[in-house]
């Protein structure tokens, strides 16, 4: 099917998949009438042998025979999967005159440029949440080619984290989940449900467990620097340091470099204010945790909340959508947005508000 011009009512125009991403075809182009004229003559000798004779394809066969080996040829020699750069899409969920269709979550993901994203540390943490809420529940909702490009985005982010090591944790929190859904999808009714051939996401499984074989294996390297290091700071300013974390785990990473940082880590104020911002004070009493010598231990109950209560989130950026436009877009992409006031249009998207956004 071709794609569909600017104007809804024109018949469009028709357009090839190559190894550089989609082009538009044009009939005077000598590189499609070399491509054409090369694979009309491997078919014009095409025979079908029978027990009895040889039967000649007739000259609608030869050409329904030429399109496809030509759209296999495309197909096949595509080494290179296309990124969307789209810095905002429409988000329209119901038909209308100008505009056919909906927009699913798929499309969403692979029209928005999130292969540019992870390499922004901004945006790193917000596009690894998402797909591992798209893991956990919507893998199966998205299409073949957002499938695809979803395991294309995910291999970028694995070699970039070992390449640079930045935030496995996060990672391998991810693979984790990943690894759980494709189990059960492959295993019994769940293949009903997976698109293409079940090979393949068998091969998809095993590349999962090679990542996370890898990122267990992770050495971080040890860096050479002659300079102020972390432990030449003084006690208060690292005691600020830790005050800045929204996550436990964070805290808990840190005060393993030395002893120092430990003793700052178990600091049970440190614990109590992490507990008073992500958790109401209704949700204590029902998970208080006492001490051998009866006091609240604080980091225990954090990580006991965090098993029953959603924490808040934090991301340097975000996705916005503007409520006038309907517009999702990257902050600071420069929408122009056409109210009035377009502050006030903006709202940022966490990724479960991503997901619900596409739920019709």
């Amino acid at each position: 099917m071709p794609f569909l011009g600017q104007d809804w009512r024109s018949p469009g125009w028709r357009w090839i998949k190559t190894e550089d991403g989609w082009k538009r075809c044009e009939s005077f182009s000598p590189e499609l009438e070399d491509e054409k004229s090369h694979l009309n003559n491997n078919i014009s000798h095409t025979v079908i042998l029978t027990d009895d004779e040889e039967e000649i394809y007739r000259t609608e066969d030869c050409e329904f025979a030429a399109k496809k080996r030509k759209k296999d040829h495309f197909r096949n020699n595509t080494k290179s999967q296309c990124f969307y750069r789209e810095k905002w899409i429409y988000v329209h969920k119901e038909s209308t005159r100008e505009r056919h269709g909906y927009c699913t979550l798929g499309e969403a993901f692979n029209r928005l440029d999130f292969s540019s994203a992870i390499q922004d540390i901004r945006r790193f943490n917000y596009v690894v949440k998402l797909l591992q809420l798209i893991a956990k529940s919507q893998l199966t909702s998205l299409s073949g080619a957002a499938q695809k490009n979803y395991f294309n985005i995910l291999d970028k982010i694995v070699r970039k984290v070992l390449e640079d090591q930045h935030n496995p944790r996060l990672i391998k929190d991810l693979l984790q989940d990943l690894s759980s859904t494709l189990c059960i999808l492959i295993r019994g009714d769940g293949k009903s449900v997976l698109v293409g051939n079940i090979n393949i996401w068998i091969c998809r499984l095993e590349t999962i467990l090679t990542w996370q074989q890898q990122l267990k294996n992770l050495q971080m390297n040890k860096q050479v620097n002659s300079g102020l290091t972390l432990s030449d700071l003084p006690l208060h300013m690292l005691n600020n340091i830790f005050y800045r974390f929204s996550d436990g785990w964070d805290i808990i990473t840190l005060g393993q470099v030395t002893p120092t940082l430990y003793m700052l880590s178990e600091d049970r104020q440190l614990w109590k204010k992490l507990c008073q911002y992500h958790f109401a004070e209704k949700q204590f009493c029902r998970h208080l945790i006492l001490s051998e010598k009866g006091h609240i231990d604080w980091k225990l109950m954090y990580f006991a909340l965090q098993k029953c209560y959603p924490i808040k989130e934090q991301y340097g950026d975000t996705l916005h959508f503007c409520r006038h436009c309907s517009i999702l877009f990257w902050k600071d992409t420069g929408h122009p947005c056409t109210a009035n006031d377009p502050d006030t249009c903006f709202m940022p998207v966490s990724p479960q508000h991503f997901i619900d956004l596409f739920k019709f």
